[in-house]
Parts: structure tokens; sequence; C-alpha cells
């Protein structure tokens, strides 16, 4: 598939502080991709220089062939950007802001009307047109910034947690936009719930203090931390004394403690979980969980859990 979106080592500095660090990846057309990352990785930073709101200290991004520097105003035509908590005018209505909005991005004045109409309808956010902006929900505003995303129908979104203080229905609406979209746009969402990336993603990257660690679909990440021979361990005690009682276990590789758990890495044998499960009972821990560590929220733990000493090469090509 030809890429739609292509960042080139993308880095951003402020001063002697690296935000974003070397980081490529490529986003084909029709693809709907999940940027994940723990809180202060980059993610954001990111997202605006790939829409032109914020140039790169060093490396570029090319949008349908053209390369945002030099023909900043034809590539920005290409995508709608909707960045998280989108600064609004409170105090027009939301089909006053909408149509602001179209004219801005080019629509003609005779199509301002319907444009609007179609993009309140498609966002699921009607009931909000002749209401005020600075009197909406944080959801429903939220809502608006899709449909904002949504004038002009271009091929390419760029939307950073676009489910953000939605209630389940509303996440449940926009997950499906977002798959009905994926037929003829390419999607690129920053999220931090993966049961969304579960959801709606074709692929997934994944970036940690600024670089980027993985890159995949998501059944590839979990098989790839599935065959690792690790395992993820809960008891009624602390992840502290249960990795001190691992730690002396037959059979015991090496223990990570991550937040209430511990992730083990054990040798291939049947015998080492059996030695592990009578080193828990032993020490009357109280086990309430062994599991192969394998689902798309440990790969997550697993790869964003420390800083990165280096970059990680990108486990399947875009």
């Amino acid at each position: 598939m030809t890429a739609a979106l292509v960042a080139t080592h993308l880095t951003k500095r402020y001063g002697d502080r690296t935000v974003v660090d070397d980081v490529s990846f490529e986003v084909a057309r029709g693809e709907v991709v999940g940027f994940l990352g723990p809180n202060g990785a980059g993610k954001t930073t990111t997202l605006r220089m790939l829409t032109g709101f914020l140039a790169p200290t060093s490396g570029g991004v090319t949008v349908d062939g053209i390369e945002l520097a030099r023909e900043p105003e034809r590539a920005r035509g290409r995508f709608g950007y909707m960045p998280e908590g989108a600064p609004m005018h409170p105090e027009l209505r939301a089909s006053e802001y909408l149509a602001y909005r179209a004219a801005l991005k080019g629509v003609p004045r005779r199509r301002l009307r319907d444009e609007v109409a179609r993009c309140l309808a498609q966002a699921g956010v009607q009931e909000a047109a002749t209401r005020i902006l600075g009197q909406l929900s944080k959801g429903t505003r939220q809502r608006v910034a899709l449909a904002d995303a949504l004038l002009g129908d271009p091929p390419i979104l760029v939307l950073d947690e676009p489910t953000s203080g939605l209630d389940p229905n509303q996440m449940r609406h926009v997950r499906a936009l977002v798959r009905s979209m994926a037929r003829d746009k390419t999607i690129f969402l920053s999220t931090h719930i993966l049961p969304e990336v579960e959801a709606t993603c074709d692929r997934v990257v994944i970036v940690r203090g600024g670089r980027l660690v993985a890159e995949g679909t998501p059944d590839t990440l979990r098989a790839q931390a599935s065959a690792t021979g690790r395992y993820v361990v809960r008891t009624r005690s602390a992840p502290a004394a249960l990795a001190d009682v691992l730690a002396a276990t037959r059979g015991v590789r090496s223990v990570t403690v991550e937040d209430a758990r511990c992730v083990v890495e054990t040798d291939a044998g049947e015998g080492d979980l059996d030695a592990v499960v009578d080193a828990i009972a032993v020490a009357g821990l109280g086990l309430r969980e062994l599991r192969p560590l394998g689902g798309l929220e440990d790969v997550f733990a697993e790869l964003t859990v420390t800083e990165p000493d280096a970059p990680v090469a990108p486990t399947e090509a875009a």
C-alpha cells in the first residue's frame, strides 16, 4: 500500500531536553493506526509536528507525497486534525463555530450549512447544533471537535484522544465511526485506552521516552509477547515480597515488578511453573493469578514500564 503519512527521523528539542527523539514510521492509505505511549512519551508533540502545528528540530513529514515543510498549506489540506482539548470560541453556537471553521478550510459558502449538518450527524452530535459551546459538557465538546476534523471530507484524519471525556455509549459510537470511515480514509489516532486499539486499529506504533519502541499489528505484538516464556503473577501479598520469593525459586530467570504484579521469566519446562506455584504456597502468599504474558495490556506494560536505553527496532514494517 502507498503511504499516506510518513514521519522521517522526527526530533523535537527544547534546549537540552529532547521530547521526541528520531521517530520514524509510515501509515498506509486506508489504515487505522493507533499511537500508544505513557504520559510524557511525546505523543502530542509528535502529532503536532505531523500536522504542521509545531516545527520539528530535525526530520520531516510527508502527507500523500507532499512535503509538509515545503508546501504546508497544500499538505494540511489533506487531513483533518482533532487535538485533545481542542480550543473553541465558547460564546459561539456549535453550528456557528463549525461554519466558521469550514470557511477557513475552503468549503464554499453555498455548501457551509449542508457540510456542518453532515459532520454534526456523522459525529453523533446534531442535538448540539444550536447550543452555546461554553455551556456544553466536555464529552459533547469533544464530539464537536471531531465534527470539526471531518469538515471538508479530508482523506486523512489525525485524532488525539478522540474518546476522552465520552460516556460508554458515546465511545462505542466514535469507535464504530472510526471503523466505518476506514473504508475510504487513513486514520492515525493517539489513545491510552487499550480496548479502543483492539476494537479499531489495524496496526500500533508505541513510543516511550520520546522514542519508538515497537510497531506492528496487535496480533503480532501479542504473539511476540506470549512467545517470550514470561508470566504474569499476582498474589494477596505486596509485589516486592512476591518478587523476593520468586527470585529464589528454581527455574526462574528473572522477576520484574510492574505496579501490583510481577512478570516472571522461567525456563521452558512445565516443572518450573509448578515450582513457582509451590514456592508461593509455601510462603503463604495466596496465588491470585498466573497466566502467560500476551495481552495487549501486557505488551504495553512490558514496553513502557521503564525508560529505554536505546531505540528498539520496529517489530513489523509499515
